[in-house]
């Protein structure tokens, strides 16, 4: 039997679900678990379902067969496989901390997916991802070549079939093409609490304000700079005897579990960009282990 994720947006209104479950009850399929919201302010719904067939019904059968609900209800649809992994590029720049986490996470299977490539703008982690037996793809960005690096970029996308991209701490700001290109397709972690201290060395800075709590967000880029919907968040407690390397570091371990929660939060298919904002759906206590973050 073959599992497979429903998700849907439209416009809410009664009847809904009755039509999604007894599409997939007629289709010879049986839901394992479904989570929905209804944002009230918008007026928007948003579902995702978890089920199986147990009538050898496929894929491409369930999308045609859900076409006329989805047009009754001016729906937005789609039925991912499961088992499908998605092709992720990964971006980084000089700190690697987040890097050698999905690398870890995607070794042992809590990140089932396929990395595709691994682009920096520098030559630190070359050696690591290529005894990875990943690819890695050096790409030197300066004000004069930006343009030229960014399309070599552009184009290891489209040749590898890129699903998402992730910025591990990729210091380099990405175009307003790329992003338009791959909206909602590039997970990109903040060191910091969005949206507090912003710019150059926010650890420096909360520790010249004496702050209490340090935290670390995870947003889809948009052309707006460290605006985009946010996936992810976290904070740690940290005290006055602390030092700013210790901000740092303890900064770094909470950077990496937010990008990893975000990351797989997307390529199960839990979150829905609404409007400035998200929405994520949690993974069920009863879902399978791979949509479990371990």
């Amino acid at each position: 039997m073959k599992s497979y994720y429903l998700r849907v947006s439209c416009q809410s209104t009664r009847g809904i679900v009755a039509a999604i479950s007894s599409y997939l009850a007629a289709a010879g399929c049986n839901i394992l678990d479904s989570s929905q919201f209804d944002d009230l302010d918008t007026g928007k719904f948003f579902t995702r379902v978890s089920f199986i067939s147990e009538e050898g019904v496929t894929q491409d059968q369930l999308v045609e067969g859900f076409k006329p609900i989805a047009e009754k209800f001016g729906m937005a649809s789609e039925i991912h496989d499961a088992k499908s992994r998605m092709k992720v590029l990964l971006m980084v720049s000089r700190f690697g901390h987040c890097l050698n986490d999905l690398l870890y996470r995607w070794r042992i299977g809590a990140l089932p997916i396929d990395i595709v490539g691994v682009v920096s703008n520098h030559l630190d982690y070359q050696k690591i991802v290529v005894n990875h037996d990943i690819p890695f793809h050096h790409i030197l960005v300066t004000k004069e070549n930006k343009p030229q690096a960014e399309e070599r970029i552009r184009e290891l996308v489209l040749t590898t079939g890129t699903d998402l991209i992730v910025l591990a701490r990729y210091m380099q700001i990405l175009s307003d093409r790329m992003c338009q290109e791959m909206s909602g397709r590039i997970i990109n972690i903040h060191h910091s609490f969005l949206p507090s201290f912003k710019g150059a060395n926010p650890y420096k800075q909360a520790y010249e304000r004496g702050v209490k709590l340090i935290g670390a967000t995870a947003h889809y880029v948009t052309t707006d700079l460290d605006e985009g919907p946010i996936i992810e968040q976290d904070t740690a407690r940290i005290t006055h005897a602390q030092s700013a390397d210790d901000y740092v570091s303890i900064g770094r371990d909470v950077e990496s579990q937010v990008l990893a929660r975000a990351v797989h939060a997307h390529i199960h298919h839990r979150t829905f960009i609404n409007g400035n904002r998200t929405v994520v759906f949690p993974a069920s206590p009863g879902s399978h282990a791979s949509e479990r973050m371990g």
